[in-house]
C-alpha cells in the first residue's frame, strides 16, 4: 500500500495486488474531474449502474464526465436498499447489458452506496466472465469500506453476502464533495466502519476519532478527508496481505458476525448496515472482555463512542420465543464459520484483533446483556 498527494485537494492511496492494483482517488470535486477517468480501459461503451435516489444527484454529472471518454453510455437505476440487494436486482443489471449488446470491453461504473457497488461489481464478475468495473461511492461506509477491496455479493434469506466473488475494481473514486447530500443516519452509519479501523489496527487512529468525532458528525471537510483516507490506507494495507481473507483480513470483519445476524433476523434495510455493525462491535467487544483478552473500561470506552456517532448499542431482540437461538442460528451461518463452529473477530488487546470461537454459554451471555442493556 502506498499514499500519495496528487495536489492540495486529491489523494491517491494505492492497493498492492501485483497485476491487480489500483488506487483510490480522494478528494474533492473527483466525480466531475475528467482527470480522475484518465487511463481506464478503453471501451467503446460505459454502463452507470445508480439507484432510484442516487442518480437524480449524480447521474448526469458522472456522465458529462465520461462522455470524453466513451463514445455510448447507458445508464440503469436500480430500486434503493439492502433488501433489493438480491438475484432479481442483479437480474436487471445483466438485462440491461444484454439489451444494449454490451461486450466484454465495456465498463461498469457504480454510482452509490454498498449494495450498488456490491451488486454491480458482482455483475461485473460475472458478465462474459468479468469486464471492467470502477466504484464510485456515494456514501461515507462505502468510501471507507465496501467499495475497496474486491469483495462482491447479493444477499439470500438465510445470510448476508453470501452469493458473491472477489473481483478488484480498476478504480475507487470518492467524492468528498457528495456528503454533504448524504442523510444523518446514512452518515452515522459510515462512521461504524471509520470507528472499526481504530480496535483492530490503529489505535491512535481511535484516539483521533474520539477527538474529532464532532467535527465528523457536523461533516467538517479536513476532518472527513482525514477519516476517509485513513480508513482507505488500513483496508488496502490489509487487503494487500489477504486479498482472499484467508487469514488476516478477516479482522476487518470486527463487528460484523453479530451485525449480520441482527441485519438477518430483523429483515434487510429495517437498520442500516453500518447501525448493525456499529452494536455488532458493541456486542464483540464485550465478547472479548468476557473471554478475558480486554479491560471493561474499553468496552465502556468503544460503546460511548458508538454512541457519540449516533449508532445503537442495544442490540434487538429477533425472536420473542427463543432470541439467543435465533442469533446463534444465524450467526452458524456465518461465512467465517467452520464446521458449525462460530468464529468471530475480537481484540486480543487493543489495536489487535484475531479470530477465535468461543463457548456457546459465554456467546449466550453476551447476547442477553447485549439485548438487555438499555
Amino acid at each position: 500500500m502506498t499514499s500519495q498527494k496528487l495536489d492540495s485537494l486529491i489523494e491517491r492511496v494505492d492497493i498492492d495486488l501485483g497485476d491487480r492494483s489500483y488506487g483510490i482517488v480522494i478528494g474533492a470535486g473527483t466525480l466531475g474531474a475528467p482527470g480522475s477517468y484518465a487511463g481506464l480501459p478503453a471501451a467503446t461503451t460505459a454502463m452507470i449502474v445508480t439507484n432510484e435516489t442516487v442518480a437524480p444527484l449524480y447521474r448526469d454529472r458522472l456522465a458529462v464526465a465520461l462522455a470524453g471518454f466513451y463514445p455510448t453510455i447507458h445508464t440503469i437505476s436500480l430500486p434503493d436498499g439492502e433488501s433489493y440487494k438480491t438475484w432479481e436486482s442483479l437480474n436487471l443489471i445483466f438485462d440491461a447489458l444484454l439489451s444494449h449488446g454490451c461486450d466484454r470491453k465495456t465498463v461498469l461504473f457504480a454510482l452509490g452506496g454498498g449494495v450498488v457497488g456490491d451488486m454491480t461489481g458482482f455483475a461485473a464478475a460475472s458478465y462474459m466472465r468479468g469486464v471492467p468495473f470502477v466504484q464510485v461511492p456515494t456514501t461515507l461506509l462505502a468510501q471507507v469500506d465496501s467499495s475497496v477491496g474486491g469483495k462482491t455479493a447479493i444477499n439470500h434469506p438465510l445470510g448476508k453476502n453470501m452469493i458473491g466473488a472477489f473481483y478488484q475494481p480498476q478504480r475507487v473514486l470518492c467524492d468528498l464533495d457528495v456528503l454533504r447530500t448524504l442523510p444523518a443516519r446514512e452518515l452515522s452509519a459510515g462512521l461504524a466502519e471509520v470507528i472499526k479501523y481504530g480496535p483492530i489496527a490503529d489505535m491512535a487512529f481511535l484516539d483521533w476519532i474520539e477527538t474529532n468525532m464532532d467535527a465528523l458528525i457536523a461533516r467538517d471537510p479536513k476532518a472527513l478527508a482525514f477519516a476517509v483516507r485513513r480508513s482507505c490506507e488500513i483496508k488496502a494495507w490489509v487487503v494487500g496481505q489477504d486479498e482472499r481473507e484467508s487469514g488476516m483480513r478477516a479482522i476487518l470483519n470486527f463487528g460484523h458476525t453479530f451485525g449480520h445476524a441482527i441485519e438477518a433476523g430483523m429483515g434487510y434495510g429495517a437498520w442500516l448496515h453500518g447501525e448493525a455493525v456499529g452494536c455488532g462491535m458493541v456486542m464483540a467487544v464485550r465478547l472479548s472482555a468476557a473471554l478475558g483478552l480486554v479491560e471493561e473500561s474499553f468496552v465502556e470506552r468503544l460503546t460511548q463512542l458508538v454512541q457519540r456517532a449516533g449508532l445503537p448499542t442495544v442490540a434487538p431482540v429477533l425472536d420473542v420465543g427463543d432470541n439467543v437461538g435465533r442469533y446463534l442460528a444465524l450467526m452458524r451461518v456465518d461465512k467465517k464459520s467452520e464446521a458449525g463452529a462460530i468464529r468471530f473477530v475480537v481484540i486480543d488487546t487493543p489495536g489487535h484483533a484475531s479470530m477465535r470461537s468461543a463457548p456457546d454459554h459465554v456467546v449466550r451471555r453476551v447476547i442477553e446483556t447485549s439485548c438487555q442493556a438499555g
